[in-house]
């Protein structure tokens, strides 16, 4: 039901405005389409979202995971580039709509799943968001047990009592989440300051500890000379292809979460202008400079320690100053609550919403994404290399893939980016099919996720399966978009779509 009969859409250049307010249970404050006053984001605004968002931990430990497992230098900076090149497509496709409509995630989800099918994606992606809070939750617990200890040396040695840590170490970890679940609380705006210094912050981190190991290792040629595992001699010659494909894939799943919630900020650009070319700036040269740092670091420790260390905590721990250490810590702490709130929080907070959007707001949805980031314990995600890369960030964007792939061929093949703005809060409109869900979007997500099933649980080794499915799962993210997108191109005319027309009054 509408408030207001002169409810309509008005269009500045490719910009729509609701104008007038929608009265539904489908709407509420977090979920209406912005306004043209609520527009504040301009090209350098989006460049600087991802240059906080890039300059994180995860980045580093990501570029440097890849040379844990054998890569050198140059083959994990590849490795990274291309990936990011890859998913900065879908990530630029999907923030159209955001930027067109002013609609957030779940709302872009309704044409394709339906009013309520929506929700099948979204909460998907809040799950896999509640993940990463978690593993950012615990990083920044992590430091702050570091901290600690260099005062509390006993602490080292506590027993590993509970779910696989010890009791010092969960306590860190609650006192962080503890933080988080307050920021939240005060609300998002209260995290602008933190963003502003933040990614500044941790990227003079970054370059510090790429100088300090310079020094140590005795120049660039020591650091990056550190021959490849799969060359001709190394412990894993020959098996270079099968571990670079499904690295590759855990390199684009690194952000497809954000490829498929980047309406949530893409709402608030002022033009398509400015969000593509923000989003082309500050993404693949963040992630290449951080990621840089990484691999250069961690190639740096091989020398230096005789091994590699891929956690940019322990490895700041073997810093003698305790001055120097726990400054390095505590700003650790501060960048990864920022990028948690920025990155995690967002999401999840709106996807959750759409599931009662009268009974749950913004901090609500927060909240919930606390628990179950904690549920979810994430210090077993991060615990070995292998398992961050194969099992976390290939197993969901399998999930992430097939939703991203309906998405975009729901937008711009099937609609050819026309959405009736009224309509995708009304119940019994166009976008309401069958109670509520579109079938077709709904086949053509489990068409695309259950061929990467079995290798999933090959690799969760859940059970054991053929070969070919584990060489399936290394293109998980590739599999689920592609076999997806085209089923539901397919049956989107077949199982009765609805074309609709937003009514506009021109400005």
């Amino acid at each position: 039901m509408m408030s207001d009969a002169r409810l309509a859409v008005r269009v500045s250049g490719d910009i729509h405005e609701l104008e007038g307010e929608i009265v539904s249970p489908y709407i509420n404050h977090d979920l209406e389409p912005t306004r043209i006053k609520q527009r504040k984001w301009a090209m350098k605004d989006i460049a600087a979202l991802w240059i906080s968002m890039s300059a994180c931990v995860p980045t580093y430990m990501l570029a440097s995971s890849l040379i844990a497992e054998g890569m050198s230098w140059w083959q994990a900076v590849v490795t990274i580039f291309l990936g990011n090149t890859i998913v900065l497509l879908p990530m630029i496709l999907n923030a159209h709509a955001g930027t067109k409509y002013g609609i957030p995630f779940p709302v872009y989800c309704r044409p394709s799943f339906g009013i309520l099918g929506a929700n099948i994606p979204a909460i998907l992606r809040a799950l896999v968001a509640c993940g990463w809070f978690g593993i950012q939750a615990w990083i920044g617990g992590w430091a702050i047990f570091k901290i600690i200890a260099v005062f509390v040396p006993s602490w080292e040695s506590a027993p590993t009592e509970i779910l696989g840590i010890s009791l010092p170490q969960l306590l860190c970890f609650l006192f962080f989440w503890g933080i988080n679940m307050w920021v939240i609380h005060k609300g998002i705006d209260s995290i602008r300051i933190l963003l502003n210094i933040k990614a500044p912050l941790l990227i003079a981190l970054g370059l510090a500890l790429l100088a300090w190991a310079y020094g140590k290792a005795g120049g660039f040629g020591p650091m990056l000379d550190t021959p490849s595992a799969f060359s001709a001699g190394g412990k894993k010659e020959g098996q270079f292809w099968s571990f670079f494909f499904p690295a590759l894939t855990g390199m684009i799943g690194f952000w497809a979460t954000l490829s498929l919630n980047i309406p949530d900020f893409t709402r608030y650009a002022y033009s398509q202008r400015d969000q593509v070319v923000g989003q082309a700036l500050g993404l693949p040269t963040t992630m290449g400079l951080y990621s840089f740092i990484g691999v250069a670091v961690t190639s740096a420790t091989a020398v230096i320690y005789g091994e590699t260390i891929w956690d940019p905590v322990v490895l700041l721990t073997k810093f003698k100053s305790p001055v120097l250490l726990v400054v390095a810590l505590f700003s650790l702490c501060i960048a990864t609550l920022a990028t948690n709130i920025a990155a995690n929080v967002v999401s999840p907070a709106n996807d959750f919403a759409n599931l009662w959007p009268k009974g749950i707001s913004f901090r609500t949805g927060g909240f919930i994404t606390g628990v179950i980031g904690i549920l979810i314990q994430p210090w077993r995600l991060v615990s070995d290399p292998s398992g961050y890369i194969f099992t976390w960030l290939v197993g969901y964007s399998a999930l992430l893939g097939a939703i991203g792939g309906i998405l975009i061929a729901d937008y711009f093949i099937v609609r050819k980016t026309k959405l009736d703005l009224v309509q995708l809060y009304v119940r019994e409109g166009s976008y309401w099919y069958r109670g509520g869900f579109n079938p077709a979007a709904i086949l053509a997500l489990l068409a695309g996720i259950l061929p990467n099933l079995p290798g999933f649980l090959g690799t969760s080794k859940v059970m054991t399966v053929a070969p070919i499915w584990m060489k399936l799962y290394n293109y998980a993210w590739f599999v689920g978009f592609f076999i997806s997108g085209a089923l539901y191109v397919l049956l989107a005319p077949i199982l009765g779509r609805s074309e609709a027309t937003p009514v506009k009054v021109e400005s």
